[in-house]
């Protein structure tokens, strides 16, 4: 379900998805592989890397789970409960919240929530690791959420959801406006509605940021 190179050593990292198990290939001599085995959780599926890109985030989806794996030394960190359903990050979306400090987002398939875990442990020890917030987004059926080191918005798709309205659009937040226990207010862009999509139903699907930062592009 999700294959990655480590910036750190000669490995891939591998997702397995139904066993719960993640294999770090040691790709130093193609004919005699070495691999370490980490048992994580069940219904492994995609997921990206911290910001320092030492950590490996990724979702269980099935179980509503996320595992954290440092892979400069190939061990477990965390399995942390998002407590919405069905986390689908797509790679994540890296930034620094103007509270908790550098985060992780990952949306939901199952729900419209969106939720951030707190991936600096050395200077946010207090939130490693952790969901430090969730707020809700345009609806469920969210299969990627983005941003870019150059940008001051994050960006939650909603493709699958039943709801015309909402698969043809995007919900986009302010970064600098988020505050603990407070739900962020989305601006709603109707991207579907802006292709003019006349027949069937919109999906809008998988923002992407042009290298500097400055244009996001969407499937429609």
């Amino acid at each position: 379900a999700a294959i990655l190179a480590s910036h750190y050593k000669p490995e891939f990292i591998v997702n397995v998805k139904e066993t719960g198990k993640i294999i770090m290939v040691d790709y130093t001599d193609l004919k005699n592989l070495k691999t370490v085995e980490i048992e994580a959780e069940r219904f492994l599926h995609d997921g990206g890397f911290d910001s320092t890109r030492r950590y490996f985030i990724t979702a269980a989806n099935a179980r509503g789970k996320l595992v954290v794996i440092d892979t400069k030394e190939s061990k477990l960190v965390a399995i942390t409960e998002t407590g919405g359903q069905t986390p689908h990050p797509g790679r994540g979306a890296n930034f620094v919240h103007p509270t908790f400090g550098p985060v992780w987002a990952t949306s939901h398939l199952g729900d419209e929530s969106v939720a951030l875990i707190g991936t600096d442990p050395e200077k946010h020890a207090e939130h490693a690791w952790k969901i430090v917030d969730s707020f809700p987004a345009l609806g469920g059926g969210s299969l990627f959420i983005k941003t870019h080191p150059n940008s001051k918005h994050l960006y939650v798709d909603a493709p699958l959801n039943p709801e015309a309205s909402v698969s043809g659009a995007v919900a986009v937040f302010k970064i600098d406006d988020m505050k603990p226990d407070v739900d962020p207010e989305p601006v709603t862009l109707p991207i579907g509605e802006w292709a003019g999509i006349a027949e069937g139903q919109p999906r809008v699907v998988q923002p992407e940021f042009n290298k500097e930062g400055t244009e996001v592009w969407f499937s429609v």
